[in-house]
């Protein structure tokens, strides 16, 4: 799983009242949250200890199930959830790949961001301490085949900072947050998504969804 222009930008940075504990931080970090955006920086760990590419993007996320993901080095490649489809376009192959949004999406961690109700209905959370600086909490999620075997959100005094998630390969990938805007007033084609003409679209999805190149 990996999320644009900005009409209005408010900070973030919700001060955190006596939080001693990770999920107080996020409890407070989330109050009132509608939309989010960032940048971020991922990297992935393999079982063996190989650290590949660093890469680097935004992300953008609006309650109920609507997400952006673009990443902008080393390699372009954008995913967007509109609430009924998820788009992944790889200009380098010249291929878009779409599928329905299933109820899969929301157990993502991120989303609990937006829907902080998801936090105990999809997943069961346990304090994971302090370590680099950051208070810890870590999440299983309650899906019968879930993504990942474990999330891990690392928190500051006043911002999710890190995420850290272990999948069932045992690949390890951990994304750094920075630039958090709260509420955005992020305009609708955010979170829509046109193919571009002359890639290929492939994906079995509903009747009712046009998957084809605007053009072709």
């Amino acid at each position: 799983m990996r999320l644009a222009a900005f009409l209005l930008l408010l900070p973030l940075c919700a001060p955190v009242q006596a939080a001693d504990s990770a999920r107080a931080r996020m409890e407070a970090f989330s109050k009132g949250l509608h939309s989010v955006t960032a940048q971020f920086a991922q990297s992935v760990t393999d079982a063996n200890g190989r650290r590949g590419d660093e890469s680097r993007g935004m992300l953008a996320l609006e309650a109920p199930r609507q997400f952006r993901w673009e990443t902008k080095e080393p390699y372009e490649q954008t995913i967007v959830a509109d609430g009924a489809r998820v788009w992944i376009y790889e200009p380098d192959l010249q291929q878009v790949s779409v599928r329905n949004q299933s109820s899969e999406e929301a157990h993502s961690p991120l989303t609990v961001l937006t829907d902080l109700s998801q936090l105990d209905s999809q997943f069961t959370s346990a304090e994971g301490g302090e370590r680099d600086g950051l208070s810890w909490l870590r999440l299983t999620s309650k899906a019968k085949e879930p993504e990942f075997e474990y999330a891990e959100l690392g928190f500051d005094a006043t911002r999710l900072a890190r995420m850290r998630f272990k999948d069932s390969l045992g690949n390890m990938t951990e994304i750094r947050f920075d630039d958090w805007k709260r509420n955005p007033g992020l305009p609708s084609s955010t979170f829509k998504f046109t193919p571009p003409k002359g890639v290929d679209v492939i994906g079995d999805v509903r009747p009712e969804a046009e998957v084809f190149p605007v053009g072709g």
